[in-house]
This record gives structure tokens, sequence and C-alpha cells, in this order.
């Protein structure tokens, strides 16, 4: 079993100090409430910056850029609600505010709602044709339904406004990757190297790539400059189990695993990657732990229940294995399903 990274980053667009797009109803007043609250913004002091918008509202309830910044800010402190609150008012109040449509589609899109980020996403693509970070993001909301080729286009056409979107060339690979196009996938991450050299995701996701095309000892040189890059790297640590686990180094696999259970205790897939690693050593028992443990996460894992069933009727524990056993063909899993079947799976199959 694997599991490729398949993160796709997108983007939030950010006003800067002195460059509003209202101006008619200007105050000097809400202008200097505003101008603080961006500059504490600025230095992360997001309820600052917050207090300060207000006051730049209720002197010019008018002032869009204020609450298009007020919504940046109650995103940051994770208020999705009211940062969709603040951008729709801004939009209320500027229907061509291009930044604001951008925003609130990608809240939309953190919370799945992707066919209403693509809706906000068409209508800053509308407003501003050649708003690169509105197409990229637009396919990463494609990415997520699926729709790779969709996402491959918008991206392209990122790439062709700005070629020095890193993001962009790391979500076509990403695509791609799900294409199966994985020496098109490591060329768009090679690109996305060249331009951000620390790009951690980046090398993880090409040694991905790599191992899918067999070349593990390049994967795990990858995934190498993934951990150097950042030391808390989980995907890159299970990754890099993967490949040694493939090259049959068996124990710096389990060693992987166990980093990237370290930092993301609920891998149920680490856990039954570790587990198989420690059944190839015999280490039984510990195997059927990590099993336990990845059927606790993940109650639905065919693969856990199977494996499992393996090593119960190797201890002599007939009842557990047929029981694991006929839950994983209930999931799904075709080899236990024709087992039980077969001459070999008769002693369970009637088994009460």
């Amino acid at each position: 079993m694997s599991r490729r990274t398949t993160a796709i980053a997108a983007a939030l667009s950010v006003l800067a100090l002195g460059s509003p797009l209202i101006t008619a109803c200007a105050n000097p007043l809400a202008t200097n409430s505003y101008d603080s609250g961006i500059e504490k913004y600025a230095q992360g002091n997001y309820q600052g910056a917050i207090a300060d918008f207000n006051q730049a509202i209720e002197i010019n309830p008018q002032y869009a850029n204020a609450y298009y910044n007020r919504g940046l800010a109650k995103h940051d402190l994770k208020d999705y609600q009211g940062a969709i609150s603040d951008y729709t008012k801004a939009i209320e109040i500027n229907p061509q505010f291009a930044d604001a449509f951008n925003n609130r589609g990608y809240i939309k899109m953190n919370s799945k709602d992707y066919q209403g980020a693509i809706a906000d996403y068409n209508k800053a693509i509308e407003i501003n044709p050649q708003y690169a970070v509105a197409y990229k993001n637009r396919g990463a909301a494609k990415v997520d339904l699926k729709d790779y080729q969709g996402a491959i286009s918008d991206f392209n056409k990122a790439i062709e406004i700005n070629p020095q979107i890193a993001l962009a060339y790391y979500n076509r690979g990403v695509a791609k990757s799900d294409l199966k196009d994985y020496q098109g996938a490591i060329a768009d991450y090679d690109k996305a190297i060249e331009i951000n050299p620390q790009y951690a995701n980046s090398f993880s996701n090409r040694g991905v790539a790599k191992s899918y095309l067999g070349d593990y000892q390049g994967a795990i040189a990858d995934h190498n400059k993934s951990i150097e890059i950042n030391p808390k790297n989980a995907d890159a640590f299970y990754n890099r189990g993967n490949s040694k686990n493939r090259l049959g180094d068996l124990q710096g696999a389990i060693a992987d695993y166990t980093k990237a259970i370290s930092f993301y205790p609920q891998n149920s897939i680490a856990y039954l990657n570790r587990g198989i690693a420690k059944s190839k050593l015999e280490d039984y028992q510990g195997a059927i732990a990590d099993y336990n443990k990845a059927i606790s996460i993940n109650p639905q894992n065919a693969v856990a229940y199977a494996n499992r069933s393996i090593l119960k009727e190797k201890q002599g524990d007939l009842n557990g294995s047929c029981s694991d056993g006929k839950k994983a063909a209930s999931l799904g899993n075709n080899q236990n399903v024709r087992w039980l079947s077969s001459n070999n799976g008769a002693w369970c199959r009637n088994m009460r």
C-alpha cells in the first residue's frame, strides 16, 4: 500500500497599505484606522487589526477595503464564517472586487464547497482575466472534483500569465500524477523547485512520482531533501518508508513509519504499512498491534483485517482469523472474497 502526497495549495490575496479600492467616501479618520489595521495585520496582531477595521467601518460603513481586510484577519484567526461575511459585504459594496471573490472562494474550497469556490473564482476571472492566482485556485478546486484536465487547463493559464508561480507548477504536477503522467508531474515539480529551492512538498511529491516509476533511490533522495527542509514533514517520512520497504530496508522503513506516526498519529495507512514491514521481519505480535491500531483509526481498512487474519491463523487463533477474513471480505477485499469461496477457505466459510 502506498499513499501519495496530493496536497493542493491555493492562495489569498492581500491588499497593501495605501491601495484602497473605494475612494469616493474617503474619510481621513477612517483611513487612519484602516492604515493602522493594515500595519497591525502585517505584524500578526490580528485582533488589533480587527479592532482598527471595526473603527474604520463604523466611521465609513461603505469602506469595502476595511471589510475585505477584516475578512483576512478573521480568516487567520480561523473565523471562516466571519471572513466570508466580510468578503460578501465587500462585494456588495463593490461588485468588481476580484480579490474578495478570490478569497471567499478560497474559504469555500477549504470547506469542501468546491462548486461554490469555482463560482467565486469564475467571477474573479471575469472581472480580471489576467488574475493568475484565481486561475490557479480554480484549478485546485477542480482537482478536488477530479476534473484533472480542467485543472491542468487552469494551471496552464496561470503559468502563461505568470511563469514564476511555483504553486501552479506544483499543483499541475499533482493533477498530472493523478492522471498517471508521472514524467510530466516530475517535470512540473522540477520547475517548482527551480523557482523555489526550499519547496519541501515539491521534493516529496517528486519522490512519490519517481517511486511510481520504480526509481526508489531517486525517491529516497527527494524525500531526504524534503525532510532536510522541513524535518516535521510527516508525508516525506511516510513515503520514504514506502521506498525503503520496496528496497527491502525493512528496519529503515519501520523507523520512517514510526516518525511519520509521531507527527500524524491518525495515519492509519502508516500503521498498516509498518505492520506489513514487521510481519516480513516475523514480528507478528508487533504487526498485529499495528493492524489493531490501523483498524481503530479506520474501521473500514479491509487490508488491515486481511493481514491480521493471516497472522492470527499463523498463531493458531482460528476463530479470530476467520472473523477478520470475513470482515475483510465484507469490506470488499477481493482476495478474501476468493479465499472464502475456495476449498482453502472452506473451514472458515463453514465456521459459526
